[in-house]
Parts: C-alpha cells; sequence; structure tokens
C-alpha cells in the first residue's frame, strides 16, 4: 500500500475542513447565545425606559415629622413626585393623637399638589403620644386616576 504525497495533503486538508466546521458550530453557538442576551437586555432597557416615562407623569407624595425648634414639631406633607396631584387628602387610619385637627380639617382635601410642594401640619406631642404613625395620603392624577399611599412617619 503505497501512501502519495496526494494521499497525505487530502487527509491533512480533510481534517481541517473537520476542525473548521467544528470551530465555526461553536462560534455560531456564541453568537446565538450573544444575540438572546442582547434581545434580553433590549427588553430590560425598554422596561426600564417606560417606568421613567411613567415616573414622569406621576405624582409620589410622602410625609415626614420635623422639629423646628425644642418643641415645636409639623407634620410635613409633600409630592416628591414629577407631576401634580390633584384632590390631596390626609387621613390617619390609627387615629389621631398628635394633629391639630382644625389644621388638617383647613388644608385638606386639597386641590392639588405641585412637584416639589409641601404642607405642613401642626403637631402636638405629650409622652403618652405614639411614636410612629401611619398616614394614609390618598390622590388622582392628571387623568383622574387614584392613587393611596400608606407613610410611616416616626418622632
Amino acid at each position: 500500500m503505497d501512501v502519495s504525497l496526494g494521499d497525505i495533503i487530502a487527509a491533512v486538508a480533510l481534517l481541517f475542513s473537520g476542525y473548521a466546521t467544528w470551530r465555526s458550530r461553536g462560534l455560531r453557538k456564541k453568537e446565538e447565545e450573544l444575540i438572546e442576551i442582547q434581545h434580553k437586555l433590549n427588553a430590560l432597557m425598554l422596561d426600564k425606559e417606560e417606568r421613567e416615562a411613567q415616573s414622569e407623569n406621576t405624582a409620589d407624595l410622602g410625609a415626614n415629622f420635623i422639629t423646628l425648634g425644642s418643641k415645636k414639631h409639623r407634620l410635613k406633607i409633600f409630592n416628591k413626585g414629577k407631576a401634580t396631584a390633584y384632590q390631596v387628602s390626609v387621613e390617619l387610619p390609627e387615629g389621631n393623637d398628635c394633629i391639630i385637627d382644625s389644621d388638617l380639617k383647613e388644608k385638606f382635601p386639597m386641590e392639588s399638589m405641585e412637584p416639589g410642594q409641601t404642607v405642613e401640619l401642626i403637631a402636638a406631642f405629650s409622652m403618652q403620644t405614639k411614636r410612629k404613625h401611619a398616614i394614609k395620603l390618598q390622590w388622582k392624577n392628571a387623568e383622574g386616576e387614584p392613587f393611596e399611599k400608606v407613610a410611616h412617619a416616626t418622632l
């Protein structure tokens, strides 16, 4: 059995061809994985953009107690969102033992609360006053869709 130089070259060419085919399959698989990752990233970016666009049109109300001086306290209601809140109301579902009722009734419900706007309510504390208060905030957006949030303000 004579093996000629042509047979050796053909065998080496066949091996290189098999190796190239094997490598191209591996590269194709990696390319498919990259395309899948790119689709997932695009979906995440789209979701993030949609959430940011929605937050541009959403009011976000909150409440905190603040101290002015040694014995003056206020409950500060604020809009930290980027849109105006309409028909804003405040309730104290666990009972009101610190906010002056006349001040609350005089200021709320509010017709609108602009972004960055705050309202302060006079607060008076005693030794029996709870240190944590649930404050229920209700408002509507420009389309009339209702929103509700319970903030927990602490002294």
